[in-house]
């Protein structure tokens, strides 16, 4: 399976959720946690200002899981 980079919030339940839904269906993750590196949430904010955000590939991007948001 392919990677994808979620921006995540150490204390958001939905982005917990997405990561380990996705690891379990195999996915290759990288976890850029925004609370805790000033660059992440730098970059995260080109996108959206709510967590998670998913980057699949190199053009979509999916912002929240199954519905909901941090």
């Amino acid at each position: 399976m392919s990677k994808v980079i979620v921006y995540t919030l150490t204390s958001c339940p939905v982005s917990q959720k997405a990561v380990a839904d996705l690891r379990a269906r195999g996915f290759e993750v990288e976890e850029r946690a925004v609370d805790r590196k000033t660059q992440w949430w730098e970059e995260a904010l080109q996108y959206s200002v709510t967590v998670p955000i998913i980057i699949w590939g190199e053009d979509e991007v999916e912002i929240g899981w199954e519905g909901e948001h941090g």
